[in-house]
């Protein structure tokens, strides 16, 4: 269920788009997003902080691009939440902030070492998430980025999270009784 929650308006974003252009696709993806939130506030009592963050960029951008009817802002958002996402993870370390263990410290339990090493990697895979949805954005056409958003940063992600998966071993907390 999670995964259609977080997978559904993306996917919902992509056949809009491919049938009735980028605009539609834009209003459908602000609807189905505030629909998976409102099914994960039904089922959890609670709105993840990351789908929730992803929203308000979603209906920024998202207005932006049907108000002005400008495709440029729903193309901005990925580089905008991106960077957003690294900077706050580099501040928090500035701070000795580990903000990376706020969002994922109940499911993931690691020494301060690890959540530091994850948040340095995560901030810069943020960057450089930003900066190839930029080369997209600018290099190929809308549908070709529209592409790339729905079928390229999201197994990226996936991809990048599972390399991660050696540093979560090596600095595991172990359980307690094991």
């Amino acid at each position: 269920m999670k995964l259609v929650l977080e997978f559904g308006p993306l996917l919902t974003f992509f056949l809009v788009n491919a049938k009735f252009g980028i605009v539609p696709a834009t209003a459908a993806f602000m609807v189905t997003i505030m629909i998976a939130l409102a099914v994960s506030w039904q089922r959890d009592h609670r709105l993840p902080p990351v789908p929730l963050l992803t929203a308000a960029f979603v209906l920024v951008f998202g207005g932006l691009t049907i108000a002005l009817g400008d495709e440029s802002f729903i193309q901005l958002k990925p580089t905008v939440a991106s960077m957003f996402f690294a900077v706050v993870l580099l501040f928090g370390l500035t701070r000795q902030k580990l903000y990376l263990r706020t969002l994922l410290g109940e499911s993931i339990k690691l020494e301060d070492q690890g959540w530091r090493i994850l948040t340095i990697r995560w901030s810069l895979f943020f960057v450089a998430l930003a900066i190839a949805n930029e080369y997209v954005r600018h290099s190929f056409t809308l549908d070709q980025w529209v592409t790339f958003k729905v079928f390229g940063i999201l197994p990226l992600t996936f991809v990048f999270a599972l390399s991660q998966v050696g540093v979560m071993q090596r600095h595991a907390i172990p359980e307690e009784g094991s």
